[in-house]
């Protein structure tokens, strides 16, 4: 275990080029590493990361919207509806 690289845990990395799946014990200790690190967003933090996420989905759908009345107006003219 000379060579092997740790996370910041201390949890041994699997080598990346050796071929080899890194074993199920050390998966989950990495994964348990990971989440340790996870910040939990502030209440004001995800309210606005929500609201922003909206805005945006609302912006998307309105140009999508758009384009297709384009289209319909367009194939209208082309077909003659």
């Amino acid at each position: 275990m000379a060579n092997q690289a740790h996370d910041i845990e201390g949890v041994a990395r699997s080598q990346g080029g050796s071929g080899q799946p890194a074993r199920p014990a050390t998966f989950v200790a990495q994964v348990m590493a990971e989440l340790r690190k996870v910040v939990q967003p502030t209440r004001r933090e995800l309210i606005t990361y929500t609201i922003v996420v909206l805005v945006f989905v609302a912006a998307v759908m309105a140009f999508i919207f758009g384009m297709d009345q384009l289209f319909q107006w367009l194939m209208g003219l082309v077909f003659g509806r």
